[in-house]
Formats: C-alpha cells, sequence, structure tokens
C-alpha cells in the first residue's frame, strides 16, 4: 500500500513539475527578452551586431539562456521517463505488503475507517515512517507458565527469529516451571544477539489473584495488565504475545508501527475478528463491554513510559472493581479488561491493521484480513482447539505453523552482521577450547563433540512427581533416539517409579515423538516420566552427555543408571527402595549392581521370578549379558554365585567391567569424551572405583536385555579402523587423565588395561 501512497506522490510531484517548469521558464525568458517594453531576439540569426543595443553582455545573457532552457528541457525528459516507470511498476506495490524500510502502511489509527475496509491495504493513510535501525534492539513481552506453553513459546521464537533482522530482548513472565525449561533452551541454543530476561510469574500472582476467571489461562491470563510495573521502568516500549502467535515476517516492521502513535495513544490493538463482544452468540450471553467489536489482546503494542505516566496500573484496576460488580468474572481473561478500560477511553487505542493479528478462532471474519500469501503478518491460533480450528485455510495455516515447529532450530544461531553483540562467557569460552583443538588431528571430530553445546529442552511433556517422603526413592535413568521409541511403553509397564529419559531427537523428530507419546494411552497415563530432548547436532551420538542430562534431572535421592533396550524384572522398583535402606546408600558409598541377561527372542514370556530366570537361563532362552561377545564387561558380577545367592555380595573392580548400577544422585558424571559406541560405560564405573565406591551384587534384581538392530555407531566401531584408533587414543587419554586426578591409587588402571 505504501508503494501506492509513494507512487501517487512521485506522479503528483513530476506532472507538476513537467508542467510548470517549462511555464515558468519561458515566461522569464518572455520577459526577459523585452527591453524598454519592445522585444529582444534570443535568435543569433536575428541577432544585429551592428545595433548599438548589441553589446557583449547581452551577449553572454543570451547565451546563458540558452544553456538554461536546454537543462530544463533535459530534466522534463528524465522526469517524464521517471513518471513512466513509477506507472508500469504501480500493481507490483499493490500486491505486496513488505517493505525493506518496515515503513509500510500500517494503519490509520481511526477504528471507523479501518472498520469499513478491513481488509489489508485499504487504509488511505501515506505518511512515510521513520525506518527501524538496523541495530535498534526490539523488545518483546510474553507471558509462559508450564510445560505446554514452554513448547508453544519455542515455535514463536523460531518464527521471530526465522524473519528477524534486529537484535532481539525477549522479557518472559515465566513460572518456576517454564523458568526451568526456557532458561536451559536458550542458554544451550546460544543465538547471537538475543538476549533474555526472566520475571517471576508466581510473585506477580497477588497483583491479579482477586479477579475470578473463566478462561482456560488461568491467572497467568491476567498477567499482561501488570506489565507496565513489572518490566524495567526505563523500559519504554515493548511488543506483547501470545504463546500460540507465528510470525510470517519480521517482527520490525510491527516495531515500526510506534512511530505512528499519536496524542494519548498507548496501546496498538487488532480489532477482534469475532462476535463475541457484539453479544448474543446464545441465550444469555453477557460480554464485558467493549468498543464496537472489541480488541484482542493476543498481539499489543504498549507504550510503557506514557502508560505509567497515565496511571495505567490505577485505571484497569478501577475498571475491573467496577465491571465485576456486575460481570462477577473475566471469560477472555485480560482481554475483557484491557476492552472495558478503551470502551471508557478509545483515544487509547492505535488500531492495527488486522493482519497483524490473523485470528483463527471458529467463526471470525479472519479471511477478510488477507488477499493474498503476502498479506499475512501474524498467525493467531486462539482457540483452545488449537490447529483444529474451521478455516476456508486451516490447511495453509497449519502447515506454515508446522514449518516452524519442525524446522532446525540450530540453522537460527545466525549472525547479525554489523551489530555489536553482547559479550558472552559461554560463547568466548567455548571459542577458545575449540580453537585449541588441532583440526589436523585425525581424532578432531572426536575431540570436538566433548565441547559441542547441544540444544536442550528439559520436560518436553507434562511432569509431576514429588518423591517419597521416607527418602527412598529411585529414578531409572536412561538415553534413547528415534529408533528405541517402541521400548518406551514396555519399561513404563515394568517400572512404576520415576523415570528421567533424554532423547537424541532433530526438531522434526520431537514432534514425532510428540504425536507418539500423546497418542499412547500408557505413556499419558504415567506423569512421573520426565522425557529431556536433547536436539541432533554433529556426526557422533553423544551418548554420555544424554545419561548426564538424564542424571542432573531428577528428584529423587537415587538413580538406577540403566539402558533403554532393557526391562526391568517387574517389581524392581519397590525391591530398590528397600534395598538402600538395607544396604544403608545414604551413608555409605556403594553402587547396587542389577545383575544384566539378555534374549535373542523378540517374543519373550518375562520372567516373574528368579526361579523361573534360572529356568529360561539353563534351557538356554536368556544368556547373561554379552557372554558371546564381551564376557568381561559383566563377568565380575559373577553370575555363579549369584545363582544361589540370597543376600547382597560384594565384588571388585576389574578391568572393562560396566555394569548396570543403582547410585545417589551425587555420583560423578559420564564422561563426555565418549561418544557413539564403546567405552562409555566403562569409563564411568571406573571413575566410580577411583572415588571408592563398593561395588554390591544384589541378590534378588536382574534386568533383560532386549533384542533390536544394531545401532549405527557400533556398525561404524566395526567397519572403521580410524574410529577405533580414536577410541583407543581417547582411552589413553582418560587414563592417564584419572592418574592426574586421584594420583597413585588410579595406576592400577593402566596396569589391568595393560593385562587385559
Amino acid at each position: 500500500m505504501l508503494g501506492i501512497c509513494r507512487g501517487r506522490r512521485k506522479f503528483l510531484a513530476a506532472s507538476l513539475t513537467i508542467l510548470f517548469v517549462p511555464a515558468i521558464t519561458w515566461i522569464y525568458l518572455f520577459a526577459g527578452s523585452f527591453e524598454d517594453g519592445k522585444p529582444v531576439s534570443l535568435s543569433p540569426l536575428e541577432s544585429q551586431p551592428h545595433s548599438p543595443r548589441y553589446t557583449a553582455s547581452s551577449q553572454r545573457e543570451r547565451e546563458s539562456l540558452e544553456v538554461r532552457v536546454r537543462e530544463v528541457e533535459e530534466e522534463n525528459r528524465v522526469l517524464r521517463k521517471q513518471l513512466s516507470l513509477a506507472q508500469g511498476r504501480g500493481p507490483a506495490h499493490h500486491r505486496g505488503n513488505h517493505s525493506r524500510t518496515y515503513s509500510m502502511e500500517e494503519g490509520t489509527g481511526d477504528s471507523e475507517s479501518l472498520r469499513a475496509g478491513i481488509v489489508a491495504g485499504n487504509s488511505s493513510e501515506c505518511g512515510q515512517q521513520p525506518a527501524v535501525e538496523k541495530c535498534e534492539t526490539i523488545h518483546v513481552a510474553i507471558v509462559c507458565a508450564g510445560y505446554n506453553a514452554s513448547r508453544d513459546v519455542v515455535t514463536l521464537v523460531k518464527s521471530v527469529l526465522f524473519h528477524r533482522r534486529n537484535p532481539l530482548h525477549f522479557h518472559l513472565i515465566a513460572d518456576a516451571i517454564a523458568k526451568q525449561i526456557l532458561a536451559t533452551l536458550f542458554q544451550t541454543w546460544m543465538v547471537p544477539a538475543v538476549r533474555i530476561d526472566f520475571y517471576d510469574a508466581d510473585e506477580l500472582k497477588s497483583e491479579v489473584s482477586w479477579i475470578p476467571n473463566k478462561h482456560y489461562s488461568g491467572i497467568y491470563g491476567l498477567m499482561k495488565l501488570v506489565l507496565t510495573k513489572t518490566l524495567p521502568s526505563n523500559l519504554e516500549r515493548v511488543i506483547v504475545l501470545d504463546t500460540d502467535i507465528t510470525f510470517a515476517t519480521d517482527i520490525a516492521e510491527l516495531w515500526a508501527v510506534f512511530h505512528k502513535f499519536k496524542g494519548q495513544q498507548v496501546l496498538g490493538l487488532v480489532e477482534n475478528q469475532s462476535d463475541w463482544y457484539l453479544g448474543n452468540l446464545w441465550k444469555n450471553h453477557r460480554p464485558w463491554p467493549a468498543l464496537g467489536r472489541g480488541y484482542n489482546t493476543g498481539v499489543i503494542l504498549l507504550l510503557l513510559d506514557k502508560l505509567r505516566k497515565m496511571k495505567w496500573e490505577q485505571m484497569w484496576r478501577l475498571t475491573a472493581e467496577r465491571e465485576l460488580m456486575s460481570m462477577l468474572s473475566t471469560s477472555l481473561a485480560d482481554q475483557d479488561i484491557f476492552n472495558a478500560v478503551i470502551k471508557q477511553n478509545p483515544f487509547l487505542v492505535y488500531q492495527l491493521p488486522c493482519f497483524w493479528n490473523v485470528q483463527l478462532s471458529d467463526h471470525t471474519r479472519s479471511e477478510q484480513c488477507y488477499r493474498d500469501v503476502s498479506d499475512l503478518k501474524v498467525i493467531h491460533w486462539n482457540s483452545p482447539k488449537k490447529l483444529r480450528v474451521k478455516n476456508k485455510h486451516v490447511e495453509f495455516f497449519r502447515n506454515l505453523y508446522l514449518t516452524f515447529l519442525e524446522y532446525d532450530g540450530n540453522l537460527l544461531r545466525r549472525e547479525l552482521f554489523g551489530c555489536p553483540s553482547e559479550a558472552d562467557v559461554n560463547s568466548e569460552n567455548l571459542q577458545k577450547q575449540l580453537s585449541e583443538l588441532d583440526e589436523d588431528d585425525l581424532c578432531y571430530e572426536f575431540r570436538r563433540e566433548r565441547f559441542t553445546v547441544h540444544r536442550t529442552h528439559l520436560y518436553f511433556l507434562h511432569y509431576e512427581y514429588e518423591p517419597a517422603a521416607d527418602n527412598t526413592d529411585v529414578t531409572l535413568v536412561a538415553q534413547l533416539s528415534m529408533d528405541r521409541l517402541q521400548m518406551l511403553e514396555a519399561i513404563c509397564k515394568h517400572w512404576e517409579g520415576p523415570i528421567s529419559l533424554a532423547l537424541y531427537l532433530s526438531d522434526a523428530e520431537a514432534q514425532q515423538f510428540l504425536r507418539y507419546a500423546q497418542g499412547s494411552e500408557v505413556l499419558m497415563s504415567r506423569h512421573n516420566v520426565g522425557y529431556h530432548i536433547v536436539y541432533k547436532e554433529g556426526q557422533f551420538y553423544p551418548v554420555n552427555l544424554l545419561r548426564n542430562v538424564a542424571m542432573k534431572h531428577i528428584s529423587t535421592p537415587y538413580m538406577f543408571l540403566s539402558d533403554i533396550d532393557f526391562l526391568p524384572m517387574y517389581g524392581l522398583y519397590e525391591y530398590l527402595r528397600k534395598s538402600v535402606i538395607q544396604l544403608d546408600l545414604a551413608n555409605t558409598k556403594k553402587a547396587l549392581i542389577v545383575p544384566a541377561f539378555e534374549t535373542l527372542r523378540y517374543r519373550l514370556s518375562f520372567p516373574k521370578s528368579k526361579a523361573e530366570l534360572l529356568s529360561m537361563l539353563d534351557m538356554g532362552t536368556l544368556f547373561t549379558f554379552r557372554y558371546h561377545v564381551w564376557t568381561k564387561g559383566h563377568a565380575p558380577t559373577n553370575f555363579a554365585k549369584w545363582r544361589t545367592a540370597t543376600t547382597p555380595y560384594r565384588v571388585e573392580w576389574e578391568a572393562d567391567f560396566e555394569p548396570y548400577v543403582v547410585v545417589r544422585k551425587d555420583c560423578p558424571e559420564y564422561d563426555r569424551r565418549f561418544v557413539g559406541f564403546g567405552w562409555n560405560k566403562v569409563a564411568h564405573i571406573m571413575e566410580l572405583d577411583a572415588q571408592e565406591y563398593e561395588f554390591t551384587v544384589l541378590p534378588n534384581a536382574y534386568m533383560i536385555h532386549m533384542p533390536h538392530a544394531p545401532s549405527f555407531d557400533i556398525t561404524k566401531f566395526r567397519s572403521n579402523k580410524q574410529y577405533r584408533i580414536c577410541l583407543k587414543t581417547l582411552k589413553e587419554e582418560f587414563q592417564q587423565d584419572m592418574s592426574r586426578h586421584y594420583g597413585f591409587a588410579a595406576l592400577k588402571y593402566l596396569t589391568a588395561e595393560n593385562n587385559s
């Protein structure tokens, strides 16, 4: 639309120039050709050199006038050419709404004129607004609470980052859950020129808890009302967004609209596109007061400095108190109160064109906001149905949303060239560590993986668990990738206690997992399973990083370090809790070993007791784990003794020992240098031994490894000689580090390795 305005101005200016400049020039020339009321010839052919009136000075004047005439004619020719080009470009400007300077036509702020033509581009205002500076920081505020909202925020942020060309400062009003999730996510995302600040939503509850609210957003749906009080006092303006928003353009275009605010306009809002505030949707439907159709608060432009001067806090509180006397509660949370204030003070609002908030709830007028894809700016899934909403073009909107949902977030780590960014200690340390590596080293990729920062989304699904009060609770810890997803239901059936899982997935796979989990009755019935997504990056499977992530986020005093391919015996959870007390794990450094077995059968009648397991062992249905290929890994468990044992017994560490153990939550982490296949558990058990953990075998516990196709990493280990060479190098370096860290006692690991 701005293109049309510019075109009209160019057309008018050019026309006036073409018409008036020649006329004025020739009038001047014609007047100048008279002397003493008589015409003076300008033609050299008509000049009379012998005339007494002819002088050298008059000759120079005529020559200069002739030059000026030719200059004017040339200017006219150029103007005519520009005019024809401008007319030719006119339709193209009409079709598009994007502008490189973000100063496109945004709306008039006049409610009546906008209602008359709500389709994008119908406003008649043509004034060009100042562009957003290249490195100007754009401030965005979002209220976020809980596990589901945290997932939604990620998709919103992706859509903003995808289009942005400016530094961003996100102000997140979050509860404790959302803060934990999003703080870890952004810390590991490491996006340049993005700053995150958190504000405790729980501390703000008292500000709005007195307002009864029927909306599904609950008390958090009212917190946008207190942003003037919550956000920093020196912050002058902010864009406020709901979590169910998707951007289809650069947010700087919306930020530029602040320049259009006039007078006492302090709120930028899009008209509500449903008939909610018109009333009569059903019998006894009584909406809150609103100006016409009212305004939707999914996208708000707030001039914070002016709002504070107007005493916004007092204004909305008085309005809410007055209306609640008759309305009793809000139906649409903060939106009802915003509209009631605007009803009394319409001068506060600058009305945005509706393409800045295309509202996809049922029965809205959203289809009138766009004629073409290029018209879309912001999509708002403001129905409880979300992606299942009814809309003629919902498939297109859904695909656009899914594009960002499954978009690889690692690709958004783009530098904003030319814009200075704040010093990030973590980023600087990472660059320093990477610079110290030798890129010519054949094991460079292995070494680099140790320092790779993987984007991590904690508690991807709802998690709710309170550990047992007797301090005996145990969490099963494991890691997996997409190809082991089928094991989840079986493990949940075998282990009723809490579980902490780290999943190594791409963004698209994370959404496949979400759909899988939401479609599983078994998984949805369990709220004590923490799913932590570690996003894929690099060529290796970071097995020990995954284990560390899962270990770090447990809420119980003890953990059972398992693998996803194993099914624990029925009742193992309760048995381990009793063993914790019996063996005084709280006050001693013990690692309780759960003996591991395996089957080659995909369909197994799982043994319900030790006696049944021994019978299957004798019949060849079961084997001790890795008996055929890696006996040393579990031989120190002493399975012969376990067969008849009735009490726990101690075993000594041996080279390559890698049992599955129960330990306190404060045990050392796994060493990240080991990735993919090989030595990842062996190194951890070695460190437990170095820290003088006592290995104790549980006589009535067992776990069984289920068959599966070989992993990609074990295939690389078997087929790639350089892989094996690098693994051997990393082992030697680890043992040297152990010797330096633990001194003389750690020398036995070098000796044991040489003898094995």
